[in-house]
């Protein structure tokens, strides 16, 4: 039996979210993000804001520059969790879930007996009408094939209005679909891969499935070969229910570049408490800290260390951090971006020692600190070392994964 797999995908979900609260911003061009003289980067924008060539991932100033009168709004993270929870629950139909991001996801709905194309409609028309969302769908025998068909079924429709589109590629049409595509719409083709294709005359998925697989390991290596099962559009797979986490991080981008020790090391305290958070929320510790730094020309390093033993408590994570910092941070030197990041998880078993009860106490102090930040937000409670003077800097852009 053929396997009925879809991709969904809500269509410029920030902005549809948006435009739920404020429904004037419907047509217009706006972008969700960060502000033009902060810094700040494009989360999401209109399709009417896609037409000027705005895209996510753009600084904001030059979003601003080829649409004058772009709209700027300033993204609410909690509200679209909450709006995604909802969409997520429509799509529960079947145990085999994949969520791919807030705003993604794979389906898999073999064992349901109705066809692929009515699943897809009736979840369209249910996520259109109980949450008012465009959600565009791809459907094929396998998750290569079903996300690709949902990007190419998107593309077709150029309007100011989100696609809201449904393609499905019936089983046995998956090579015959993919071959006039560009080779970078397969997965792990980027610019540059694609670059060294065309100079061997291999500009479509096509082409690249007529390859030999001895040319192809000679110009990208062992890698090569494993393009020409894509290009045919197959792609076995299974629904990953579940998501293993291998890291964590968070970090800022300041309006202004800081210079300022003071400051810099309270980002990287408040920083290493959110990571610290998120590990004990996912019940994980880790023995690999990083930190991450952006100078004013845009360079940027990493430099991180691995502990002799696991953890996820904060102050932990904040002294390898600043150790780093102190490490790597020319004294006075301004800095745009500052991050703290960790690896290597695991479950949070300790090795028993001396001053195992204190650590204890502290994860269970912590533990308590987190549901209070939880229920009533994250200034509830504060270090006293915190609590310093910001007013002469601007309120940072803040980011994590």
């Amino acid at each position: 039996m053929d396997r009925k797999i879809l991709h969904l995908d809500l269509d410029a979900f920030f902005c549809a979210v948006e435009e739920l609260h404020d429904p004037s911003l419907k047509g217009k061009a706006f972008a969700v993000g960060g502000r033009a003289d902060q810094r700040g980067v494009v989360a999401s924008c209109s399709y009417a804001a896609r037409m000027f060539g705005v895209h996510s991932a753009m600084p904001m100033s030059r979003a601003k520059q080829l649409c004058p009168d772009l709209i700027v709004v300033s993204s609410r993270h909690g509200n679209y969790s909450e709006v995604s929870k909802k969409v997520m629950k429509i799509i529960e139909i079947t145990p085999f879930i994949e969520k791919i991001s807030i705003d993604e996801a794979f389906i898999d709905v073999t064992g349901i007996g109705e066809p692929i194309e009515k699943v897809a409609q009736d979840l369209q028309h249910k996520i259109n009408t109980q949450c008012q969302l465009p959600i565009s769908i791809g459907g094929a025998t396998n998750k290569l094939v079903a996300k690709i068909a949902n990007d190419w079924g998107k593309s077709q429709k150029r309007s100011t209005e989100p696609p809201n589109t449904i393609t499905i590629i019936p089983p046995g049409d998956e090579a015959k679909f993919l071959a006039p595509l560009p080779v970078q719409s397969l997965w792990g083709i980027g610019p540059k891969t694609a670059e060294k294709l065309a100079a061997i005359g291999i500009t479509t998925i096509g082409g690249l499935a007529e390859t030999s697989p001895a040319s192809l390991e000679a110009l990208l290596g062992r890698f090569g070969p494993e393009l020409i099962d894509r290009a045919k559009g197959i792609d076995n797979r299974p629904i990953e229910m579940e998501h293993e986490t291998k890291s964590i991080s968070n970090e800022v981008t300041f309006a202004k570049d800081i210079s300022d020790e003071a400051y810099l090391l309270n980002t990287l305290r408040a920083l290493s408490e959110k990571v610290g958070g998120r590990l004990r929320k996912e019940s994980l510790a880790v023995s690999t800290i990083q930190i991450k730094m952006r100078w004013a020309d845009f360079s940027t390093i990493t430099r991180q260390t691995t502990l002799l033993s696991v953890t996820n408590l904060d102050q932990e994570i904040f002294s390898a951090a600043s150790t780093l910092f102190y490490e790597n941070w020319p004294k006075g030197k301004p800095v745009r971006l500052i991050g703290v990041g960790v690896s290597n998880l695991g479950p949070p078993v300790y090795q028993l020692n001396l001053w195992d009860d204190d650590h204890q106490k502290e994860e269970k102090l912590l533990h308590a600190v987190d549901e209070l930040r939880e229920r009533f937000g994250r200034d509830i409670i504060k270090r006293a070392g915190q609590v310093i003077k910001k007013e002469k800097f601007d309120k940072p852009e803040e980011s994590g994964d």
